[in-house]
């Protein structure tokens, strides 16, 4: 086992956690500078391992935590992990991790990241090797020169700790304190044995006369007794009847009692109807008014709406008159207009056919015109021209001119066509809209009554919602009244409840509730009578259980309870106790199973989750019918018992109990408190949503006139909008007649323009023909035929084109005639009828007589259904008039009964009080009569029937003569026999006492001589072991010299130790004075010199070689040495080295062991397994592994 790592931090100069790579199982050296945490190191090992750093007071731990600059450090540690391969802490792990953390208050210890104590660290570090007696496997700066310096009586107390005497010489002087207690008792006993001898020869002498006092005083307290006994039956019989007398008086006022309760709980209830009666009343008078008001308003609205309705009547005949001879002349128009459409269509297929025939014959006529005129101009040109040549130039440059000209022609055709079909889509779209227009203006009456019925339909569901809201105000005015109510109940229900607590906890509770609102703590249930419900029965003993427990907050948890309580105390609000669900643990109790003993539990009703604060309060309650069972089950049970009156019994034998008020229940007020309470917010609720529905009536009131304003704005419109639609009517028919006129005359134009093209064409091909024909100088004879003919019939076609265009001519006439009278005349005449139709219209709807009818209906039956509720309300005010006044009536007589159970109940009272007061004087006399009886002592059994049949008289003449021969015996000793009977008994006892002093005595100084043998014997094997090891350690480090260690005895200081050895047994430890030493450095065999001759360097040598001495008796799994070598001279510093490597070599066998060394030499150096420098920088110390050629290096800088 060895030290395999440590870990520091906050402690001295290592303030962050510094983590030494792990040590090497044999040997370590450390350098470092001075001052830079070398022997800090060491003191953060001791400070885990050793008793150095025990009791400190706070100025000593603060010196133990860092002070340098940064953040303060609150506390440290110093951890050790320990290589437990081979098993030498009994833990069954590879490692062990021990730490000791310090702070300003706190000092703790942990073994393998679990807490331990400070016993069971030590007590596994000494079950590993490390011995309290033998601290020497730490060697800190100082220690050597110290034991350099050490006197011989010193080394000798050194000797005696490494041995282990100090348990002996404990458990000594335990012994001999307990003997000199024995003594002290033994003393003592002799003393009160001496007394009690003399004391029981008084006692003696005393005995006889005493027997003589016992039978005349035996004789006495019979008398007295029979005396006594007598007056105790009479006094008992005494209170018997007054008892008696009491119980029916009882009975009778608990007869009166509860009557007067059942009177006052009736005049309660009462009171409470009345109370509603009267709100009710109140209520209806309310509806009453505000009935009156609507009946009041509707008649004014009705008799306005009759003055309208008999104006509108009056113009109604006149009106009617004007509407049928319009009605007449509007028939009389759209016939003429449909006979004139008639007629129309009925010429318009002649006329269509006539002028087709007309264009096809014209068109015949114009062909053969041309055809003639081609004819004579090629007759003309022959004569014309001299040579076929000169024919034909002309006619290449006519046929050129001619192709120019059809193509003008084609374009103009292509313009006209499109033209045409533009105005024909004009005209199409302009016929549908003037359709449309006609079919708006043709149906303008019906849209216009259609907007006056959906105005009608809008007024109505107004005037609907309006009557809603009349309803709502109503109902919100009584919630106002009944709100009002409530509250005025509430707040006297409130301060009722508050009378029965103190003002801190009533300001306490309001403010919970308050909070609770405020913040929407949900798991803040409610006070503990909140939650529990009791039958009326058990309530006083339910109140009388709990106390001021009633008024205990129960919350879900402690978090919440805590957070209620910061904003109390932070508003300073009162004072609560609270109850958190998670914190209440109820313990079980052993309850009664019995028909008598009820578990109040079982008559709590309350919510599951609540359970665990009723259990608290009345978990260990019983009720019983009376008191005496109750403390019965209160002793045998160990549970608190009580009463249904509130008689309570605890289980310590304490009875409570007298008169409980049932009309100043707590749970009563409580429960009237939620009642109200309930109703309050109930009721406000209530008139929250009135009042929210009168707010969504506004505004269904308000969307519903915004449509009726909406509507009237579309029939003003469409009123509005006659003339407009007139004009755009007569615009469109005109633009359509024009476009139609200009379809027509592009038509011809197109006409035209084909003729052009068909002439252009048949010259084109003319010219061309005669282009490939012969020149000659007159027509052919078929040409000259074909002229002929062409004359002929051009004449019968303009005689047939003169007699269809006459015709023609006489059609259109006619059709035009018509359409100018349909369009100027009849159309005109029908659209200014209709709208004269729609004038008035528009002129009845503004006073409309259907409407203003509908209205009046509509009010006559508000104001019926307003006298019906009027009626209704008067007969429902005249009936609760009525009941209040049965109601006043009934209250009245019975507060006379009550003023009369009233005075029956002080009357009894009184009489009561008179035999209370006799009672009183009848016990204090029994009372009194058995305290003589109790002072009479222990009595005879022939004082109860001796003189049980003698008269009183005799009783008495023979208890005066007793006491009169009782008066010679005033001086005995009246207690002499039990005296004389102690006085024996102490004696027997203290003399048994003695022996045992006696036998303990032998038995402890047999121990103090075992162990001043055993001590001894541990000095003489520790001082053998010591010297041996002492011997060879030095001929190790001094190979030429030799030294021992000398015991030092009072006869002779200078016996060396083999003489001392031969008479060893002959003489005591305690003639030790010392142990000194005596060493030679230069040869085996010349006078060795004492320690006090040596040099300094010698005697550090000497004192390390005692050290390693001691620690081979006593071997260590590990050693600290803190620059032990500092004063060593070269040569010896080698042969410790080289001492130190060997043991560590060995560190497999039971003596080897792991070294960690701090040093400024190189010679230790040389010899380590593994090097650490140590560096300070920032007031902070660090230790980190270096090469030993960097640790030599140091070492040789510091000697420079």
């Amino acid at each position: 086992m060895y030290i395999k790592q440590i870990i520091i931090q906050g402690f001295k100069s290592y303030k962050e956690q510094t983590v030494i790579e792990p040590f090497s199982p044999k040997h370590n050296v450390i350098v470092g500078r001075n001052g830079s945490g070398k022997s800090n190191f060491f003191a953060a090992i001791r400070f885990v391992l050793s008793d150095a750093y025990t009791q400190m007071g706070r100025e000593e731990r603060q010196a133990l935590l860092h002070e340098g600059s940064g953040s303060a450090v609150m506390s440290a540690y110093v951890e050790i992990i320990f290589d437990n391969t081979d098993e030498r802490f009994p833990t069954g792990k590879d490692e062990l991790i021990l730490r000791r953390t310090i702070g300003l208050k706190k000092d703790e210890y942990s073994l393998d990241r679990k807490n331990a104590t400070k016993a069971d660290v030590m007590n596994l570090l000494e079950s590993a090797g490390f011995s309290r007696s033998n601290p020497y496997y730490i060697v800190p700066q100082g220690r050597v020169t110290t034991l350099t310096n050490m006197k011989d009586a010193e080394r000798l107390n050194l000797l005696k700790e490494v041995a282990g005497t100090q348990v002996y010489e404990a458990r000594r002087q335990e012994s001999l304190k307990i003997m000199t207690e024995t003594d002290n008792k033994r003393s003592k006993i002799d003393e009160l044995l001496d007394y009690i001898k003399e004391r029981l020869g008084e006692l003696e002498e005393e005995k006889e006369e005493l027997r003589g006092y016992q039978e005349k005083d035996r004789e006495r307290r019979c008398l007295e007794y029979t005396i006594y006994h007598r007056e105790q039956v009479e006094i008992a019989n005494a209170l018997d009847n007054i008892d008696e007398q009491r119980q029916t008086g009882v009975d009778e006022s608990d007869g009166n009692r509860e009557r007067f309760l059942a009177g006052e709980k009736a005049i309660g209830e009462i009171d409470a109807e009345i109370n509603d009666i009267q709100q009710q009343i109140e209520l209806l008078r309310v509806e009453r008014r505000q009935l009156e008001d609507e009946r009041r308003e509707n008649a004014r609205a009705r008799a306005k709406v009759e003055l309208d309705v008999k104006s509108l009547s009056d113009g109604q005949s006149q009106t009617q008159q004007a509407k049928a001879r319009h009605d007449r002349e509007l028939q009389e128009v759209q016939n003429a207009i449909r006979q004139r459409e008639a007629e129309l269509a009925q010429i318009l297929p002649e006329f269509t056919a006539k002028r087709d025939e007309e264009s096809a014959i014209r068109s015949h006529l114009e062909g053969a015109d041309a055809l003639r005129q081609r004819l004579y101009a090629k007759q003309g040109r022959n004569a014309r021209f001299k040579s076929k040549k000169e024919r034909d130039d002309w006619l290449k440059k006519e046929i050129s001119e001619a192709n120019i000209a059809l193509a003008t022609r084609k374009a103009i055709r292509m313009q006209t066509t499109e033209e045409v079909v533009e105005l024909e889509k004009n005209i199409a779209a302009l016929e549908g809209e003037v359709k449309e227009l006609r079919g708006r203006f043709d149906g303008r009456g019906d849209r216009t009554q259609e907007m006056a019925e959906e105005v009608q339909l809008a007024k109505e569901e107004r005037d609907r919602l309006i009557d809603q809201r009349k309803e709502l105000w109503r109902e919100e005015a009584k919630l106002d009244s009944v709100v009002e109510n409530a509250r005025q109940e509430l707040d006297r229900a409130e301060r009722t409840l508050s009378h029965t607590m103190d003002q801190n906890t009533s300001r306490g509770l309001a403010a919970v509730r308050r909070i609770k609102r405020q913040h929407n703590l949900d798991g803040v249930y409610g006070t503990l009578a909140e939650l529990i419900e009791v039958n009326e029965k058990y309530r006083t003993a339910v109140e009388v259980t709990a106390g001021q427990s009633l008024f205990h907050y129960v919350v879900d948890n402690d978090e919440t309870a805590t957070k209620v309580l910061e904003i109390l105390q932070r508003e300073k609000a009162g004072r609560i106790t609270f109850m958190p669900l998670n914190r209440l643990k109820p313990r079980p109790i052993n309850v009664p199973s019995s028909n008598d003993a009820i578990p109040m539990m079982d008559k709590i009703k309350f919510e599951p989750r609540y359970r665990k604060a009723v259990e608290q309060v009345f978990g260990k309650t019983i009720i019983c019918q009376n008191l005496q069972v109750a403390a019965q089950y209160a002793r045998s049970h160990g549970v608190n018992a009580i009463t249904p009156d509130g008689d309570r019994s605890d289980k310590k034998g304490a009875l409570t109990g007298g008169y409980h008020d049932p009309r100043k229940s707590r749970l009563e007020a409580v429960k009237n408190v939620l009642k109200w309470r309930d109703e309050y917010e109930g009721h406000r609720s209530r008139g929250g949503d009135v009042r929210r529905g009168v707010e969504r009536k506004d505004q269904e009131i308000t969307r519903a006139v915004g449509e009726l304003q909406k509507i009237e704005q579309k029939r003003q419109q469409l009123e509005g909008s006659y003339g407009p639609l007139r004009a755009e009517l007569r615009a469109k028919a005109t633009l359509l007649e024009r476009q139609q006129d200009t379809l027509d005359a592009k038509r011809r134009a197109m006409d035209n323009v084909e003729a052009s093209l068909k002439l252009l064409g048949e010259q084109l091909s003319a010219f061309e023909t005669e282009v490939l024909s012969e020149f000659k100088k007159v027509l052919s004879k078929e040409e000259e035929q074909q002229l002929e003919e062409l004359n002929n019939s051009a004449q019968d076609l303009r005689k047939r084109y003169s007699a269809l265009s006459t015709s023609r001519s006489e059609l259109e006439a006619r059709k035009s005639i018509i359409e100018v009278e349909l369009r100027e005349n009849l159309r005109q005449r029908l659209d200014q009828l209709k709208g004269q139709e729609f004038e008035n219209l528009e002129s009845g709807s503004n006073a409309n007589l259907k409407e203003s009818q509908r209205e009046l209906k509509r009010i006559g039956k508000a104001i019926d259904a307003v006298g019906r509720k009027l009626t209704e309300a008067e007969e429902a005010i005249e009936q609760a008039s009525g009941r209040l006044a049965g109601l006043e009536s009934s209250k009245s007589d019975t507060l006379k009964q009550q003023e009369e159970i009233a005075r029956s109940i002080e009357r009894h009272q009184k009489r009561m009080e008179k035999s209370m007061a006799k009672k009183a004087l009848l016990a204090e006399k029994a009372a009194e009569c058995s305290r003589n009886i109790r002072d009479l002592g222990v009595l005879p059994e022939e004082a109860f029937d001796k003189f049980e049949k003698m008269p009183s008289n005799t009783i008495v003449k023979r208890l005066h003569k007793v006491n009169d021969g009782l008066k010679k015996y005033s001086h005995v000793n009246k207690k002499a026999f039990e005296q004389y009977n102690n006085f024996t008994k102490q004696r027997d006892t203290l003399t048994k006492r003695r022996a045992e002093l006696d036998s303990s005595q032998a038995s402890i100084e047999e121990l103090i001589e075992v162990l001043d043998q055993r001590k001894d014997e541990a000095i003489e094997r520790t001082f053998k072991q010591v010297s041996r090891e002492f011997a060879d350690i030095f001929e190790k480090l001094v190979p030429a010299g030799t030294g021992r260690l000398v015991i030092q005895r009072k006869a002779d200081r200078r016996v060396d130790e083999e003489e001392e050895d031969d008479d060893e047994h002959g003489e005591s430890v305690e003639n030790y004075t010392g142990v000194g030493i005596s060493v030679s450095f230069n040869s085996k065999d010349d006078e060795q010199q004492r320690i006090q001759q040596l040099s300094g360097g010698q005697k550090s040598l000497c004192a390390l070689a005692l050290v390693f001495a001691i620690q081979q008796c006593d071997p260590a799994p590990f050693y600290l040495f803190d620059e032990i070598d500092a004063n060593l001279d070269a040569q010896y510093r080698t042969a410790v080295a080289n001492m130190l490597r060997a043991v560590a070599e060995r560190n497999s066998q039971a003596d080897g062991g792991q070294f960690i060394c701090t040093t400024f030499r190189p010679e230790m150096v040389l010899v380590a397994d593994k090097c650490y420098g140590v560096a300070y920088a920032g007031k902070t110390s660090s230790i980190d592994v270096v090469r030993r050629e960097q640790a030599l290096e140091f070492v040789e800088g510091q000697k420079v």
